[in-house]
């Protein structure tokens, strides 16, 4: 999807370097790397990316997963896990934060590509899903307005 932007969080120079090249390669924007969690924050809001890889462990006070809860409470953007820690520990905190993919390190260039293209057309279908849901609250909220104003009527003294 060559329209997608990414935005990377990753500590280790080299990693986030790798990564970058090969979703360039791939075809998508990476609008920055970033290694902390609060930078992650800040920069997620400036730049709106389609979609963070976040690491788990970061430098600084917040790791990868407190940071992408954050991210998506405050911004509602997709969250792809790429690390190299699954014990379940990691897992149950992960999971909470309900992201959009687990990817293990080393990955393959498909398997990131795979994670990423379902991250963003199931977090398209979320967004249409909330937009239809709030269109027939609001129609029938308006159909309750109405019916009790017609009852309302029809319930005066003639």
């Amino acid at each position: 999807m060559p329209d997608t932007s990414i935005m990377l969080v990753e500590d280790e120079i080299i990693v986030a370097a790798d990564v970058k090249n090969r979703l360039e390669n791939m075809g998508y924007g990476v609008l920055g790397i970033f290694d902390t969690g609060e930078e992650a924050i800040e920069k997620a809001g400036e730049l709106k990316p389609n979609l963070v890889l976040m690491d788990i462990v970061l430098k600084g006070e917040m790791d990868g997963i407190d940071a992408a809860q954050k991210i998506r409470e405050l911004f509602d953007i997709p969250i792809i896990y790429l690390t190299a820690y699954s014990d379940e520990k990691t897992l149950q905190r992960a999971k909470v934060t309900e992201p959009f993919g687990y990817v293990l390190k080393p990955f393959e260039d498909r398997e990131i590509q795979s994670a990423i293209e379902m991250a963003i057309y199931k977090h398209k279908m979320e967004q249409q899903l909330k937009e239809s849901e709030e269109k027939y609250r609001k129609l029938i909220e308006k159909f309750l307005q109405v019916s009790t104003e017609i009852l309302n009527e029809l319930s005066k003294p003639k």
